[in-house]
C-alpha cells in the first residue's frame, strides 16, 4: 500500500509541473502548499472586486434604479488611493516593528479596513437607493455612505494586495519570483470565477434583504481568508527593530532612483493607456446584458465568471510562452491586440441580439487582458532596481488601479452622455437604442488599444534581460 502511495504522489509531481498552471513556482523554501495558502489574499481581493465592477452596480443600475453616472463615480472612488499603492510597497520595504515584521502589518491594516466598507455597504446602498426606510434620510446621506465604503473597501484591497505580493516575492528565491507573483495573479482570477458563480447562485432571487446577507458574508470571508493566508508566513524575530538602526531612502529619493530608472516611465504609460482600454467597460458589461440582451442578474453576474475565466487561460498561456524567452512587451502588445476583435464582437452582439457572441466577445477580453497584464507584470518584475521590489509592484498596480478607476468612471459618464444625446434624437432615429451609448464606450477602447500596440512596440527588447536583485530575507528588520 504504501508503494502504491508512493507511485501516486510521484505521479503527481511529475504532471504538475506539465499541466498545473505555474506549479514550478514552488521550492525548497517556499512549498506549494505554503504558497497557495498565502495566495489565499488575493481571492478575498478577488471576491471584493467582483462585487465592485460586477455584481453591484448591475445591481445598483438596473434593480435599484441609480444613474449609471452616479455609480461609475462610486465605482471609481477606489482609485484616490491607488496612487498610494507606491508610498505602501515603499513602507512595507522599510518598515520595522517590535516582532521582525515588515509586510504583515500592512495586509492586516488592509483587511480591517477591507472589512469595514463591506460591512457597512449593503446599507449604504439601500439608503442611496431609496430602499427601505431611506426616506427618513437626505439624499446625501446615502451618497456620503456609499463614497465611505467604496472607498473603504479600494483602500483595504490595494493596500493587502500590494504588501501581499511583496511578501511573496520577500519569500520566494530570485529566480521563481516573477512565477510566484504570477500565481499570486492566478489566484486572483480563480478567486474572481468562484466567487462570481457563487454571487449570481445567491441572487438570483433579488431581494435586498439578500443583498445585505451576500455583502456582509464577504466581510466576513475576508477575515477569515486573509487570517489563514498570514499565518506564519513572515518570521518573528522580537526585537529585530531595535538591534539594527540604519538611515533609510525617503520616499521621495527612491521614487526619484525608480523614475530615473532606464525606461521606467515609458512602461508605465503603456501599462495605463492599456489598462485604460481594458477597464473602460467594467463598470457596463453587466447593465449592457441586461439591458440591451435582456440577460437576469444571475446571468450576467456570471458574465464576470466568463471575463475572469478568459483571463486566466491569458494569464496561463502567457507564463508558458514567456518561459520561453519571448519578450514580454511583445506579449502585451500581442495581448491588446486580442482586445480589438472582442470588443467589436460585443458591439455585434446588440445588432444581432446574440447572446452567445456576446460572451464570446467576453472570454476574448479577458484572454486579452489576461496575456496583457502578466506581460506588463513580468517586464516590471525584469526591470525592477535593486532593493526596491515593494516599490515596483506597488507603482505598477497603482498605475494600473489608477487607470482602471478612471476608465471605469469615463466609461460610465460617456455611457450616459452619448445614450442622451442618441434618445433625444441627436444621432437620428435609426441610432435611438439603449445599445448606443455602450457602443460608443467599446468604440474607444478598440482605438486605445490600437495605441497601446504602438507604445509597446517601442518598449520592445527592454525586458530582455532580468536584473538579479538580492534576496530579501523574511525576517529583515
Amino acid at each position: 500500500m504504501q508503494s502504491i502511495t508512493q507511485s501516486i504522489v510521484s505521479g503527481w509531481l511529475r504532471l504538475g509541473p506539465r499541466f498545473l498552471p505555474f506549479a514550478d513556482a514552488a521550492s525548497a523554501e517556499l512549498p506549494l502548499s505554503r504558497l497557495l495558502r498565502l495566495a489565499l489574499f488575493q481571492v478575498s481581493v478577488g471576491m471584493a472586486l467582483v462585487l465592485l465592477v460586477g455584481t453591484l452596480n448591475r445591481v445598483m443600475i438596473v434593480e435599484l434604479h441609480v444613474p449609471a453616472a452616479l455609480v461609475a463615480v462610486m465605482l471609481a472612488l477606489p482609485l484616490l488611493y491607488a496612487p498610494f499603492r507606491a508610498l505602501v510597497g515603499f513602507r512595507s520595504d522599510n518598515h520595522r516593528s517590535a516582532l521582525g515584521w515588515r509586510r504583515v502589518p500592512f495586509i492586516w491594516m488592509g483587511t480591517l479596513i477591507q472589512f469595514g466598507g463591506l460591512a457597512i455597504m449593503p446599507f449604504a446602498l439601500l439608503v442611496l437607493s431609496g430602499g427601505g426606510t431611506a426616506s427618513q434620510y437626505p439624499a446625501w446621506v446615502g451618497q456620503a455612505g456609499a463614497a465611505l465604503a467604496f472607498l473603504l473597501v479600494g483602500a483595504g484591497l490595494h493596500t493587502t494586495q500590494t504588501a501581499g505580493l511583496a511578501l511573496a516575492t520577500d519569500l520566494a528565491p530570485v529566480e521563481t519570483q516573477p512565477k510566484v507573483v504570477g500565481l499570486m495573479y492566478v489566484l486572483l482570477l480563480v478567486g474572481t470565477i468562484v466567487s462570481a458563480l457563487l454571487f449570481g447562485w445567491l441572487l438570483a432571487d433579488f431581494s435586498p434583504a439578500r443583498l445585505v446577507q451576500v455583502i456582509q458574508g464577504a466581510a466576513v470571508a475576508t477575515l477569515v481568508l486573509n487570517t489563514i493566508a498570514l499565518w506564519k508566513q513572515e518570521r518573528w524575530v522580537p526585537g529585530n527593530a531595535r538591534l539594527q538602526r540604519r538611515a533609510d531612502p525617503s520616499f521621495t529619493e527612491a521614487w526619484r532612483q525608480y523614475a530615473q530608472h532606464a525606461g521606467s516611465m515609458r512602461r508605465l504609460v503603456a501599462i495605463g493607456l492599456g489598462t485604460l482600454a481594458f477597464s473602460m467597460q467594467d463598470v457596463l458589461l453587466e447593465p449592457y446584458g441586461g439591458q440591451v440582451l435582456g440577460m437576469t442578474v444571475g446571468q450576467t453576474t456570471w458574465l464576470t465568471a466568463a471575463l475572469a475565466g478568459g483571463g486566466l487561460a491569458g494569464f496561463t498561456l502567457a507564463s508558458a510562452v514567456l518561459s520561453r524567452g519571448v519578450d514580454p512587451a511583445r506579449m502585451a502588445g500581442a495581448g491588446a491586440w486580442v482586445g480589438v476583435p472582442a470588443f467589436a464582437a460585443v458591439i455585434a452582439a446588440a445588432m444581432t441580439q446574440s447572446v452567445p457572441l456576446f460572451v464570446v466577445g467576453t472570454l476574448l477580453i479577458g484572454f486579452g487582458g489576461g496575456v496583457f497584464g502578466h506581460g506588463t507584470l513580468t517586464l516590471t518584475m525584469n526591470r525592477a532596481p535593486r532593493a526596491q521590489v515593494g516599490l515596483a509592484l506597488g507603482v505598477w498596480g497603482a498605475v494600473q488601479a489608477t487607470a482602471a478607476g478612471l476608465g471605469m468612471a469615463a466609461g460610465g459618464l460617456l455611457r450616459d452622455g452619448v445614450g442622451a444625446l442618441a434618445d433625444s434624437g441627436g444621432f437620428g432615429t435609426s441610432l435611438t437604442h439603449p445599445a448606443t451609448g455602450y457602443a460608443a464606450v467599446y468604440a474607444v477602447e478598440i482605438v486605445l488599444l490600437l495605441g497601446t500596440v504602438i507604445v509597446m512596440r517601442v518598449l520592445i527588447g527592454e525586458g530582455g534581460q532580468r536584473l538579479l536583485r538580492p534576496q530579501w530575507s523574511a525576517s529583515r528588520p
